[in-house]
């Protein structure tokens, strides 16, 4: 028998002998407190009976007692065996729990574990949802990056042939140069996008004219409209806000660029801005463009969604610009809604602040 098991045998030992004396000296106590309040003392063998008995219906009182709050703890304990197997799962990465069957078994929604369940379910639910995004953006990200590469690697591969001619190796580069500005670009967006969605970029709020912000942009993206005939039906009453006018440029940009982008030849696109109340302006973006399903309009602001893919290549997209859009948005307390219809256009409709708090 080994050393520490003796030890606990010895201490197992006295603490039940410590246990008896206390028992049998409580019980003389109390017989002699009883003794004197009743003016009786009894034959000293009855008396000893007495405290024979007592002494032992104390001390199995007190075992009882130690055992019952050791059987108490053991069910407790057994009882969030599967809470903290559910946090053990969640700290290796296993978003894919569910403690409904636990609460079932607790029925009181009063009780304190009830709760707990419930936080527990709901944190697994939104950390699954989380890492669902994390590996969607990373797929996402490697797929954006991949292409670019591979075409120029491609092409790069196949400037090295000395008998091509100057036609196709100016198309070769131009190519090349267009991927990666792609590159380029995706890596700007990237990063704009991280720095909005930690909320550690510096907010210069100002007070400017709104109306002279989209009016500049639209003069500044004539050469694309004009390009395609498009026809800009502008309508800016005067307005003032307090925003991030740099960061509200991306808004404007964004936007009028989808709108010319997906517009056919010879369409129509619709600026609107007037003021909604005495606190807020709206301001509304209308294409006849080709337009999009109920499924596109919900999930449009994704980072990296696309609608169609080829076309979304085609036209240099990389499907952060609206995912931008959106944060700007949110960061400025306004709302962007968006209506659309397949083959007649969209229409986003966004409300602002007059002042930003």
């Amino acid at each position: 028998m080994k050393l520490p098991e003796i030890m606990k045998r010895i201490l197992g030992i006295c603490a039940v002998t410590l246990s008896l004396l206390l028992c049998w000296s409580s019980a003389y106590w109390l017989t002699d407190w009883f003794y004197n309040i009743i003016h009786y003392l009894p034959h000293e063998f009855t008396r000893q009976l007495i405290n024979s008995i007592l002494g032992f219906f104390l001390f199995g009182c007190f075992v009882f007692f130690i055992t019952n709050i050791k059987w108490v703890k053991e069910r407790q304990e057994k009882s969030l065996h599967p809470l903290i197997h559910a946090m053990k799962m969640m700290a290796e990465g296993n978003f894919n729990i569910d403690l409904s069957f636990y609460n079932t078994q607790l029925k009181d929604r009063n009780h304190p574990y009830y709760k707990i369940v419930e936080s527990i379910n709901h944190m697994a639910n939104k950390l699954g949802e989380m890492e669902e995004m994390r590996q969607e953006f990373i797929s996402n990200v490697s797929h954006e990056i991949q292409s670019p590469l591979t075409s120029i690697s491609g092409f790069a591969h196949a400037l090295k042939n000395d008998d091509l001619s100057s036609a196709d190796r100016g198309h070769y580069l131009e190519i090349i140069e267009m991927e990666s500005n792609r590159l380029s670009k995706l890596s700007e967006n990237l990063l704009k996008l991280t720095s909005l969605e930690s909320e550690h970029i510096p907010f210069e709020i100002k007070e400017y004219r709104l109306d002279y912000q989209l009016r500049r942009i639209i003069l500044a993206n004539e050469p694309q409209w004009a390009e395609k005939n498009i026809h800009m039906d502008i309508s800016l009453d005067k307005l003032v806000i307090a925003a991030d006018e740099a960061l509200m440029d991306q808004v404007w940009i964004n936007l009028l660029h989808n709108s010319i982008k997906f517009t056919p030849k010879a369409g129509t696109i619709t600026v609107k801005a007037i003021e909604k109340d005495d606190d807020h302006l709206f301001v509304k973006i209308s294409d006849t463009g080709i337009g999009m399903n109920k499924d596109a309009v919900m999930r449009m602001f994704e980072r990296f969604y696309k609608s169609d893919l080829s076309r979304n290549r085609d036209s240099g997209g990389n499907g952060l610009g609206l995912s931008i859009v959106k944060k700007i948005i949110d960061l400025h307390k306004g709302i962007i809604r968006v209506e659309s219809e397949i083959g007649r256009g969209t229409d986003i409709s966004i409300t602002l602040n007059k002042t930003f708090s």
